[in-house]
């Protein structure tokens, strides 16, 4: 696997490091324990990492030395893609022949990598875009930096050379088809997972256990007050009103993901309703990333400005476990992105049954079911999204319903069944006998 920009061992919501980097390595463990050994090459980002790490048996993390350490952002790594690429052949070369059976690359910058190493090693490239400029670029947030020309020459040039492109969504397939002619032959529909034994709901039982109760009523009132108990015990662990109203913004923070609607919406909460202030509250859990790294503290200032600094609470990026607590603490995650491939908070939130209030953008008419496992808003004004998430004030018990609903949705999205469907695109890449001759005649 090929991951130049952001490695597998950073942590998810800093820097550029988020969904991705969850999907490679729950991905990767997932493939590894299906007997697939995994080898994933990322750009060194320090002097003290090791050449090679152990990610876990069977996944091998291999650190290439490709510019400066550290001073480099995403937009400046397309100039060290040929040192990056002689990293890997050069690593390759130091094994026997037919080392690596096929590369599959993340995001374009590793996709250019892909071509060259599958071009010379004779073996398939899969693709997976996770994000695509021409998609990102037709739906901008104000003030947000367009995708490069560059890149969009870049994806284009990936998706002609991937023997296949894997998708997350079908909707995903329809625009790699519509906007890089990719070819029906090459696209495969794969839904990313969720770890479902570190995103679960609040109480110690398995996350089954209310659906399976349903037939008996004292069962389902145990199980609530269980998940109750549980959930005000977390709350009070992460310094959170008992009583309130959480809505929780968990990611990077950046003009994409519009944390900004969120702060809006609150506002416009309050002015009509200003009794919401002491029974409000809204943590937001990550750090600046992207085009956000230009003005670090503009979500602080734009909260300040807008009088909701004592209800906007501001978090630095935690790891998955108390990540996790934060999901269960939460009456709802609100995810207003302008573009997003599938949304794994989403699903990780479900998991924790805890409902989302999302953007109806990309890949999350798919991760939420629209008044089943939580809510979609179309379009981005803040007079809607507060109405929106009014009604979670005004109706108590609509949260609790969609949590309970979407804790059973996550569990469709384990990883191990998202590995054994990407085991499958391998295996008919592999097989393929367009590519069998083209080997055999270049051999």
């Amino acid at each position: 696997m090929l991951s130049v920009h952001t490695s597998p061992l950073h942590q998810p919501g800093t820097g550029d490091a988020g969904g991705m980097n969850v999907y490679i390595v729950e991905l990767s463990k997932r493939l590894a324990e299906q007997g697939i050994e995994v080898e994933i090459f990322t750009r060194t980002t320090s002097s003290d990492l090791a050449p090679t790490v152990e990610l876990a048996p069977g996944v091998l993390v291999r650190h290439i030395t490709a510019g400066p350490f550290e001073g480099l952002v995403k937009e400046d790594l397309p100039a060290q893609l040929c040192a990056f690429t002689h990293g890997v052949l050069r690593t390759e070369a130091g094994h026997r022949p037919g080392h690596y059976d096929l590369v599959h690359s993340h995001y374009w910058l590793s996709g250019q990598v892909g071509w060259l190493a599958s071009e010379r090693w004779g073996v398939p490239l899969i693709h997976t875009m996770h994000t695509m400029a021409k998609v990102k670029n037709a739906a901008l947030a104000v003030d947000d930096t367009p995708e490069p020309a560059a890149r969009i020459i870049g994806e284009t040039q990936v998706v002609s050379a991937a023997d296949r492109l894997i998708a997350n969504t079908t909707e995903e397939a329809d625009q790699l088809a519509l906007h890089y002619e990719a070819r029906p032959d090459q696209l495969a529909v794969v839904h990313p997972g969720v770890n479902l034994e570190v995103f679960r709901p609040a109480s110690a039982a398995p996350t089954g256990v209310v659906g399976d109760a349903v037939s008996h009523p004292v069962g389902v009132r145990e199980a609530c007050a269980r998940e109750a108990g549980a959930r005000a015990a977390i709350r009070a662990r992460l310094g959170l009103p008992l009583d309130a109203t959480v809505l929780l913004f968990a990611g990077r923070i950046q003009p994409l993901k519009a944390p900004d609607v969120l702060v809006r919406a609150v506002a416009e909460m309050l002015r009509r309703d200003p009794t919401l202030r002491d029974r409000l509250v809204v943590p937001v859990v990550g750090g600046p990333s992207g085009s956000g790294l230009a003005r670090p503290e503009s979500l602080h200032k734009l909260a300040a400005q807008l009088g909701v600094s004592d209800v906007v609470r501001f978090h630095p990026p935690v790891g998955q476990t108390e990540l996790a607590d934060w999901y269960r603490a939460a009456t709802a995650l609100v995810m207003p992105s302008h573009s997003e491939s599938f949304g794994l908070v989403a699903l990780e939130a479900q998991a924790c049954g805890t409902p989302v209030v999302a953007a109806a953008v990309g890949g999350l008419p798919v991760a939420v079911r629209d008044g089943e496992t939580g809510l979609l808003v179309k379009g981005h004004d803040p007079r809607d999204w507060a109405v929106t998430l009014r009604r979670l004030i005004d109706d108590p018990g609509l949260a609790p319903r969609l949590g309970e609903a979407a804790a059973r949705h996550a569990k469709a999205f384990g990883w191990a069944g998202a590995a054994a469907d990407t085991a499958e695109v391998y295996t008919r890449a592999l097989s393929d006998p367009a590519r069998r001759e083209a080997e055999q005649a270049r051999r």
